[in-house]
């Protein structure tokens, strides 16, 4: 499904970039992602507050592994067409956030740890991971927001090095929320590769601030560029910020056919106790 573009995003092109020097870059970057902070949306809230029964069910699972993981493939494979790293030692530092991303031990990748995690809670996936590809082929099978993040990921990527910064910099606050949102309901997620190897060696932390810094050193040089990474930053900070809104729909849905079910099933219960005393009575 092709993906439609949303009356935020057309405002958002005509925002004005953020002011700031470039000395003062990392600081703006916090301020302006503090205001895109994912764990500030209900869907994590939601997910974990929702009856298990519809946080357990098998589909549901395999729609929210659809949605996560096809937004995060779209930043990890944009990230091998990063601008300006070109010389040999930037492409080293840019070779190590590689390698934490896809070349883990074993011939392991995040984007398989996280399909395992999913999987080993029940999920049934509606894509394999080698389903998960070129981005307009995947968008096949997406829409709404998650279908516009995963077109316009490499797009921004590829012509600034904000949309880099900003995404390495929100990470680790999403991994958190969403692990502790599905551990309400599977006490060992958290406890999976995906997330514990990353908490526990501070990975995302890393690529934040290797993001940060290396970004910064190319404004040095290019100070012409500030504005159009400040801009790509927030366009990007927007649309991820679109995905968890879509998420949190899913909840609200399941949540909703749940509900009825489950007041049902105790309407049940409670007859079936009455019945029971009343065939007791002489």
């Amino acid at each position: 499904m092709k993906a439609q573009r949303r009356p935020a995003d057309r405002r958002s092109d005509c925002a004005p970039p953020l002011l700031c020097t470039i000395d003062g870059f990392p600081n703006a970057m916090t301020i302006m992602l503090e205001g895109h902070r994912p764990s500030r949306m209900p869907f994590f809230e939601r997910l974990a507050a929702m009856p298990h029964s519809a946080a357990g069910d098998p589909s549901f699972l395999g729609q929210i592994h659809l949605i996560y993981q096809s937004a995060m493939h779209a930043t990890r494979a944009a990230v091998y067409y990063l601008p300006h790293l070109d010389s040999p030692a930037l492409r080293k530092r840019k070779l190590r956030i590689f390698v934490d991303d896809d070349g883990l031990p074993g011939g392991d990748t995040h984007h398989y740890q996280l399909t395992r995690a999913l999987r080993n809670i029940g999920a049934e996936c509606v894509l394999q991971d080698e389903e998960f590809g070129d981005p307009e082929e995947l968008c096949r099978y997406l829409d709404g927001e998650t279908a516009y993040f995963v077109s316009i990921a490499r797009k921004l990527y590829s012509r600034s090095l904000g949309p880099w910064c900003a995404v390495e910099t929100m990470s680790v606050d999403w991994m958190r929320a969403l692990a502790e949102a599905l551990s309400v309901h599977f006490p060992q997620f958290k406890h999976e590769p995906y997330f514990e190897e990353c908490f526990s060696h501070m990975v995302e932390e890393r690529h934040a601030a290797e993001a940060i810094e290396v970004t910064q050193m190319i404004l040095r040089a290019r100070p012409e560029l500030l504005a159009d990474t400040l801009r790509d930053a927030k366009t990007i900070a927007e649309a991820l910020d679109g995905v968890w809104t879509q998420l949190d729909r899913l909840v609200q849905r399941a949540t909703a056919t749940a509900l009825p079910a489950r007041a049902g099933a105790q309407h049940s219960i409670r007859c079936g106790s009455v019945r029971a005393a009343t065939a007791l009575l002489p």
